[in-house]
């Protein structure tokens, strides 16, 4: 079994790049909602923990929190932005809305840490708040400062638990990926020994497993969740594999034609394409708010495919690509 680290996932825009800058450093990740319970997260042994950013304000009514009791599990914590503000209400600190909000590329001074090893003292980061961290709870140091911001970064090296202010996954910030590698091996003390081929050729075993030479039925978006879905699933059925292209004709300009010349000459795959554009922008019609829009063609989406699957018939797994225009 791999080792794995965990992110866990309170709103922000750079979840998903976070997860990136983990694996980047040969270690598995998995992204999880920030109020997976204490079980779930037990459930992976997790050699570390990453809590994302956020839109909200920690001390706000409904500010999304996780379970406590992660705290408890002795397992090291790395904060990012909301994520080490809640690091520090949660563990007894407190956080006011700030006199000067910080965004965009800020000089920081780092003091010495496992966390910025390797790192120069003096330094530019990325900030993004428009909160600050005002007092940090007892046993707490603090590990990084900017001109505005006194608390850029704090650490209980003990407990090994770590928030920092600032985005060290965008490239904006200097070093930033190294700050993560640091977390990862100096705190975390992953042995880095996961690649992607790993995954792949995992994933493709148990894809092999579970469908047994039975034929699979995958709808195809064009987008990234279900494109790589396809990729694997070829290795692994191939021939048993019948993508159902919904080209639903709101990709960019000739990105449909694209999709199924990669798919249905470049890989040799079983495609049927179907032409939907006029059934979806008539569910759309009159529509301008995103969130609607967006359910409207995930719904129709999933009704084209099954109509299309039904035609096909004799179909032992359906796989249904949720994850529309990725």
């Amino acid at each position: 079994m791999h080792e794995t680290v965990l992110v866990l996932d309170f709103g922000g825009q750079y979840n998903q790049l976070i997860a990136r800058r983990v694996r980047e450093h040969n270690v598995y990740c998995e992204i999880l909602p920030y109020n997976a319970s204490f079980e779930r997260i037990s459930k992976y042994n997790p050699k570390g923990i990453i809590f994302t950013g956020g839109p909200s304000s920690v001390y706000a009514e409904n500010a999304p929190k996780c379970d406590e009791k992660i705290f408890s599990m002795g397992v090291p914590i790395l904060g990012i932005c909301y994520g080490g503000q809640l690091l520090s209400i949660a563990l007894g600190g407190d956080v006011k809305k700030a006199k000067n909000r910080e965004y965009g590329r800020t000089q920081i001074t780092y003091s010495d840490s496992a966390l910025f090893k390797g790192i120069p003292q003096n330094s530019f980061c990325w900030m993004s708040h428009t909160d600050h961290i005002e007092a940090l709870p007892g046993g707490f140091e603090v590990i990084a400062k900017t001109a505005n911001c006194p608390i850029a970064a704090f650490a209980d090296a003990s407990k090994k638990i770590y928030g920092v202010q600032f985005h060290p996954e965008v490239m904006h910030t200097d070093c930033g990926s190294m700050i993560i590698k640091n977390f990862l091996y100096n705190v975390c003390n992953v042995s880095g020994d996961w690649t992607i081929s790993k995954f792949i050729e995992t994933s493709v075993a148990k894809i092999k497993d579970i469908t047994k030479g039975q034929r699979v039925l995958l709808a195809l978006s064009g987008g990234v969740d279900s494109s790589v879905a396809a990729v694997l699933l070829n290795r692994a059925v191939g021939k048993n594999l019948t993508c159902i292209f919904v080209d639903h004709g709101l990709l960019r300009k000739d990105e449909g034609d694209e999709v199924e010349c990669v798919f249905k000459n470049e890989y040799d795959m079983n495609l049927i394409r179907v032409n939907a554009k006029g059934r979806f922008l008539n569910s759309l019609k009159g529509v301008t708010e995103p969130e609607k829009k967006r359910k409207i063609i995930g719904e129709e989406f999933i009704r084209v495919f099954e109509e299309e699957a039904k035609k096909i018939g004799g179909t032992d797994f359906w796989l249904k690509a949720l994850s529309i225009l990725t």
